[in-house]
């Protein structure tokens, strides 16, 4: 059972930290500071002033960042390398204490995971970004935000139920990226035209 726990833990702030690392730091830093939920004490790393604070003030940046066409796209970018390696240290704290092999093992899950949830945001921000109206973008922003608190809070307090949402998740973005490889596969080559 705490291997499912952990797993949960490690899937749903991956998840959460690849479309939004800072609001998902900031949230199990509030979380263990403020008790919300009983947390386990490999947890406490986050309860951590500077954390919690440079986690909040870095959010509040990335919030008014991604509600700009092009300029969320150029955070997106950034934040590449970014997002899957602070998933990846979230999720070795969300395993506490193991072996070097099992922390090695659950960084890398982390990190692929994340970077799955960055790319299928970004990709789909750059979509959002063509369109001349500026409120798919304030609408697609907003609906991420819901989503990596959400999946935070569910991932805090019920990591079981995380982690059916979160093999759910990883299921569709895995069926879509299929769906998309496909279409590219079967477009015409422009230079023979």
């Amino acid at each position: 059972m705490d291997v499912l726990v952990t797993l949960g833990r490690t899937l749903g702030f991956s998840l959460a930290a690849g479309v939004n690392l800072y609001a998902t730091v900031a949230l199990v830093g509030l979380a263990a500071r403020y008790g919300w939920v009983a947390l386990p004490e490999q947890f406490e790393v986050f309860n951590n002033p500077w954390i919690i604070g440079a986690a909040v003030v870095l959010y509040a940046i990335e919030f008014f960042a991604d509600k700009i066409p092009w300029v969320d796209t150029i955070w997106d970018t950034l934040h590449t390398f970014i997002r899957p390696v602070g998933a990846a240290l979230v999720a070795v704290a969300a395993l506490g204490e193991a072996s070097p092999t099992a922390e090695g093992l659950v960084a890398l899950l982390g990190g692929v995971v994340a970077a799955g949830s960055h790319a299928t945001k970004a990709s789909t921000r750059v979509a959002a970004n063509a369109s001349p109206e500026p409120f798919s973008n304030w609408a697609l922003s907003l609906l991420e935000d819901v989503f990596v608190v959400g999946l935070g809070l569910v991932t805090l307090k019920f990591p079981l139920l995380a982690l059916g949402v979160s093999l759910a998740i990883l299921l569709v973005m895995l069926l879509a990226a299929r769906w998309v490889w496909k279409w590219l596969r079967r477009r015409p080559d422009p230079r023979l035209a």
